[in-house]
């Protein structure tokens, strides 16, 4: 395979409906919540349905640089993982995190709770992701956690001079990323005393919080959560370990929103194996806004299956499921009538901006979108092919490549962005098209 971050890659507009089954890969969601915590537990756990991904790879590369015993077998999805019981072997380290949100949130609070001294830093867009919140409820808790960043003091580096966690009352925003609390709850087992974190304004992405709870219960123990009367609370007994086990991660629901995605712009089928409604992802009721604009969805314990166009725009709060947005305004660009999406106003802060760098890209197909605040508002218009930027996003590489089934010369830029979650994308959306991508010189 050539140097992809030279190339542009494309598919043949297809003439029939999209027909097809599949299972994706792991949830990058949950690998990377599960290896926190078997990492942190007391005794080794046997993981499988890892996802293989760059986001997945910084976070076990990390555990391997602070000394841990941890065993890949990549074409089994398998990793054996030895427990450091709150203490790595190696108490320093410098950490490069690239650009994954999830790992240098988690791995901050997580270290903070240890006795050492490390330093985690990404790609330049890590940077400039915020990480301010996290750092403040870590402090309140009593860590010794610092920006080392001289331009934008909320944000990575991140210096971690570690002597235990003392625990009590801690704070942090909602509004920004649930995985500051996240991050905060997995680390809250191995403080001092118990801990409650105390949610400051709305929570963004709430199904990503119940799926830390369920992990975290997953390797032995619990918390509780309060509704009190300074609002939405969380609280953790402590001290106390993880405990290793043997755990099988999701197929990932976000994954599986590109391929339903294609059903609903081409009026065909896709089934997705492995995933119920009663999976830990929120991602997959993305099914259900598909039925909201017209679509068939039928489903079982172990399936998700989605038939049908999607007909009509619709008006949709996507706050809890936020990484399906790209998604959606793919489809939306091939239904009829406006299509509104609110809540989604901390997507500015992932990857890239996914409010208005989306906008930006729609517009350049020929679609008439307005942007807000907390979403925007996209209007169907004739599209015309065009070289579509992805921002080193890997969501929106897979998401904008749904617009090339329909329409031709749409070529996505810098494909190898989705190695971040899922590198066998383009592979495998070509397998269920029945066509080999085309990779071109950009």
């Amino acid at each position: 395979m050539p140097d992809l971050n030279a190339f542009a890659v494309s598919f043949q507009p297809i003439v029939q409906p999209v027909h097809g089954r599949i299972t994706v890969p792991g949830s990058k969601s949950i690998t990377n919540r599960v290896l926190i915590c078997a990492a942190m537990a007391r005794g080794s756990s046997y993981l499988t349905g890892v996802l293989d991904s760059e986001d997945t790879c910084v976070m076990v590369d990390a555990w391997k640089a602070l000394g841990l015993d941890v065993e890949w077998d990549k074409p089994s999805k398998s990793i054996q993982i030895s427990g450091c019981n709150g203490q790595p072997p190696i108490p320093s380290g410098e950490l490069h995190i690239a650009n994954s949100g999830t790992t240098i949130r988690f791995l901050t609070a997580a270290l903070a709770t240890t006795h050492g001294n490390y330093v985690l830093d990404g790609v330049p867009r890590m940077r400039e992701r915020p990480i301010g919140d996290l750092i403040d409820g870590l402090c309140e808790l009593g860590a010794n956690v610092v920006s080392t960043n001289r331009e934008r003091s909320d944000c990575p580096p991140v210096r971690v001079v570690a002597n235990g966690l003392r625990g009590g009352l801690g704070c942090v925003a909602g509004d920004v990323s649930s995985q500051f609390l996240s991050g905060m709850m997995m680390a809250a087992p191995y403080a001092a005393t118990p801990v409650t974190i105390r949610v400051i304004g709305d929570l963004v992405s709430k199904p990503y919080v119940d799926m830390t709870a369920a992990v975290m219960k997953s390797f032995g123990v619990n918390l509780r959560m309060i509704q009190g009367a300074h609002g939405l609370e969380y609280s953790v007994d402590a001290p106390q370990s993880y405990v290793g086990c043997d755990y099988r991660i999701e197929p990932d629901a976000s994954a599986a929103s590109y391929f339903l995605g294609a059903a609903a712009i081409t009026g065909g089928t896709m089934r997705i194996d492995g995933l119920g409604f009663n999976a830990l992802q929120g991602d997959v009721q993305f099914a259900n806004v598909l039925r909201k604009m017209g679509c068939n969805v039928s489903s079982g314990e172990d399936f998700i299956e989605v038939s049908g166009r999607a007909q009509f725009g619709i008006d949709i709060d996507m706050n809890s499921i936020s990484d399906t947005v790209q998604t959606l305004a793919a489809v939306a660009l091939f239904a009829e009538g406006p299509t509104r999406v609110r809540g989604v106003a901390h997507n500015r802060h992932k990857e890239t901006d996914r409010i208005g760098d989306l906008a930006c890209e729609l517009r350049r197909l020929g679609a008439r979108v307005e942007e807000h605040d907390d979403g925007l508002t996209i209007s169907p218009q004739p599209l015309s092919g065009v070289d579509l930027k992805t921002y080193q996003d890997h969501r929106m590489a897979m998401s904008l490549s749904l617009v090339g089934l329909m329409v031709p010369s749409v070529r996505i830029l810098d494909p190898k962005c989705t190695s971040k979650t899922y590198p066998e994308f383009f592979k495998d959306m070509g397998n269920i098209l029945g066509q080999l991508p085309k990779y071109e010189r950009a």
